[in-house]
């Protein structure tokens, strides 16, 4: 069977990441969703996502195809029923379409037609972009049954100190020395090539992908995960840093999420909580305007490419664009739009060519090179954005 993760409606409530990336490649958990999908069906996926995007993520559509919404986390309730579905058949949660049955001569999908199969059991939703880090601990848990099941962690150097030893997983290459893990509030999971160096005190649920970096003296609260070729450091509580971003040096960050080739300047920190202790409020794509979250504790939220510089203080529930550049002193708005440069002071645009002279920079020094792909997705967001800033 040909397996297709489908952006569906919950595309646009999970900007900025979403600007970059289809749903499907938002990383939560250990695994971003597509690789936990793959992983339990045991075959590759494609991508039905916006235009703009369908070259770097193309869709390959067969005969027979199952459609899946990849707001949706698999589980082994749901990827049985997925795996059993078949033609005129869709899966659906209350009255949300999870997974369908799709012949490539139909051009549209009428779901009046369809047997409707109800699926009654919990699973994991991702639909706002607080969801990432609010349900990255159940993710992370699901994700480390998956990936250790059956598997054994190499064995830990005597000078770290452990506690509930039997839930951390170290990965081949990992090094860590003098190091404190506390895994008794949930897993600890340390990927292939990573270091954590002397010091660091980390309490889970806690990932950290292949290659990253945890630096000297570290505090790390979980649920809280580092993707792959990422450097933090200082103190992290409950946040989701997607690959290649950093957060090298002293600062806070907490309930945020960081989208990928990221940089946080030293001492940068976020408050996750209002003064007067009032739900907070973030910026809608959708409505074009602040919307309540339900939530106590909310941080930052910034996407792929963006930066700030030293000493950058960020209010509860800010919301960056993809490719802005925030610096200076003072609390910057709380919603900055996408290729904007300045701070609390105010903003100028950040032209494509200046963008594109550091994303090459940026990326070659992790050997990976910053394609024409690349570029058309963002003079696509730099246009697309373009209503949200002062030209």
């Amino acid at each position: 069977m040909n397996y297709i993760l489908f952006d569906g409606p919950s595309r646009n409530s999970l900007l900025p990441f979403t600007f970059t990336r289809p749903v499907a490649d938002i990383r939560i958990g250990i695994l971003t969703i597509r690789e936990k999908w793959e992983m339990f069906l045991d075959s590759t996926t494609t991508t039905v996502t916006e235009d703009y995007l369908s070259d770097k993520y193309p869709m390959v559509e067969m005969d027979e195809n199952v459609m899946i919404n990849a707001s949706y986390l698999p589980n082994l309730e749901l990827v049985e029923m997925v795996k059993g579905l078949q033609d005129n058949q869709a899966i659906f949660k209350d009255e949300d379409v999870i997974a369908f049955f799709h012949k490539d001569s139909q051009e549209e999908v009428n779901f009046e037609t369809y047997e409707a199969i109800e699926f009654n059991e919990e699973v994991i939703k991702i639909e706002h972009t607080w969801d990432i880090f609010l349900k990255n601990g159940e993710a992370l848990q699901e994700d480390f049954n998956l990936i250790t099941n059956g598997r054994e962690s190499i064995p830990l150097s005597s000078s770290n100190n452990t506690i509930a030893p039997q839930n951390i997983f170290i990965e081949e290459g990992a090094k860590l020395e003098f190091v404190t893990l506390n895994a008794s509030n949930g897993p600890i999971y340390i990927g292939k090539n990573a270091e954590i160096m002397e010091g660091t005190l980390i309490r889970g649920p806690f990932a950290l992908g292949d290659d990253s970096i945890v630096k000297m003296g570290a505090k790390i609260y979980g649920p809280t995960t580092v993707g792959s070729g990422c450097k933090v450091g200082g103190e992290i509580t409950n946040s989701v840093i997607f690959d290649h971003s950093n957060k090298g040096h002293e600062g806070y960050l907490g309930n945020s999420v960081i989208g990928e080739w990221c940089n946080l300047g030293a001492d940068t920190n976020t408050s996750n909580l209002k003064n007067n202790y009032a739900q907070v409020r973030l910026w809608d794509y959708e409505t074009e305007r602040f919307a309540n979250t339900g939530l106590q504790f909310c941080g930052l939220m910034m996407g792929d490419h963006s930066k700030c510089g030293i000493n950058t203080m960020f209010n509860t529930g800010t919301v960056v664009g993809v490719s802005s550049n925030i610096f200076g002193s003072g609390f910057p708005r709380n919603f900055i739009p996408s290729f904007s440069w300045g701070g609390s002071g105010g903003f100028t645009p950040f032209i494509t060519k200046k963008a594109f002279e550091v994303a090459e920079v940026v990326m070659a020094r992790r050997n990976i090179e910053f394609t024409d792909q690349d570029k058309a997705i963002l003079e696509h967001i730099f246009e697309e954005t373009k209503k949200y800033r002062r030209e």
